[in-house]
């Protein structure tokens, strides 16, 4: 029995200064100061002492001149990886003065990136200690997520917080993943996490959609990542004259990155993990080795209907 419980007393119970319940609706504020969502934006959201700014590589200057920009924070930085085709590159930082530490970047011109965010306090609160937690924070996230390499050198693993603080700083965390994303940051999203059944599913079994061209057989979900194939799936080796070129870049990629693999049959390929891709249409023509229609090909494995007939019904109601 404790001292405090023995004297019939109760411990105090620390609440986070930043409480960000799961699964709750959630108010932004979101100031757009050249009045188009193109140029600087300003986000914070009620109950929370956060602050983000973030502004595409052209309006950089105009964002560090924000009087919220010289205070501690963390600063991320997105661009196009130029090592792997269509991937994302991210850089990560914090500072005591975040325009200080991301003029120097300029100066050095140490990355060619698209756009920037800085995540600041209202009050200017985030110390080295709470700004050096959300850096190692953001970048263990960036790396679970699999979106973007990351270009950092170093990848600290900050846990020099108290107790309380880090309750806080774990708060303030999850805020600030919240927003990034809703802004053109979605390297932190994990790209092939597990969805719950949609509104309009009854079960999970029944979100799954099957595609059989010749002797490939792929089976994929719907999430709000994109059309997501499964692990196992199978895809025709061999393509035709209509496959987009493009597409031939990114078969090229997925073999590089063992997401597919040689398949026992010479003809096919498998599908060593879960690949996500942009349309029903791009997973149907990766696997069929040609230009294809997803809506009209995809099949609604629980009801056998087409996908865009499954959807239209789901609309019906």
């Amino acid at each position: 029995m404790s001292p405090w419980s023995a004297a019939g007393l109760v411990p105090l119970q620390h609440k986070p200064m930043n409480p960000v319940p799961a699964f709750v609706s959630r108010t932004l504020r979101v100031y757009l100061e050249d009045g188009t969502p193109q140029g600087l934006i300003v986000i914070d959201a009620g109950n929370w002492t956060g602050k983000i700014l973030c502004a595409p590589a052209s309006r950089v200057q105009q964002l560090l001149k924000r009087p919220e920009a010289a205070h501690g924070g963390v600063y991320v930085m997105i661009g196009e990886d130029m090592e792997q085709p269509g991937g994302r590159l991210a850089y990560i930082g914090e500072a005591d003065d975040v325009a200080s530490r991301m003029r120097t970047h300029l100066q050095r011109n140490t990355m060619d990136f698209e756009r920037l965010a800085l995540v600041v306090t209202v009050d200017n609160s985030l110390d080295k200690s709470r700004s050096r937690f959300l850096e190692s924070q953001l970048l263990k996230r960036v790396g679970q997520a699999g979106r973007a390499r990351l270009a950092n050198q170093r990848f600290p693993d900050y846990g020099g917080l108290s107790e309380i603080d880090r309750v806080d700083m774990e708060a303030f965390v999850e805020q600030a993943l919240l927003i990034l994303p809703l802004f053109g940051f979605d390297i932190f999203r994990p790209l092939n996490a597990d969805r719950a059944p949609s509104a309009r599913s009854g079960t999970v079994g029944s979100d799954i959609f099957a595609f059989a061209p010749g002797d490939a057989s792929a089976r994929a979900r719907e999430t709000d990542d994109g059309f997501v194939v499964l692990s196992g799936s199978t895809a025709r080796q061999s393509t035709t004259a209509t496959f987009p070129d493009t597409y031939r870049a990114l078969r090229e990629q997925l073999l590089a990155q063992g997401a597919l693999a040689a398949a026992p049959s010479d003809n096919l390929l498998l599908f060593t993990q879960d690949v996500t891709f942009a349309s029903p249409s791009a997973a149907a023509a990766m696997i069929a080795g040609r230009s294809a229609s997803g809506p009209g090909e995809w099949r609604h494995e629980a009801s056998g209907q087409l996908l865009k007939d499954w959807k239209a019904a789901a609309i019906a109601g």
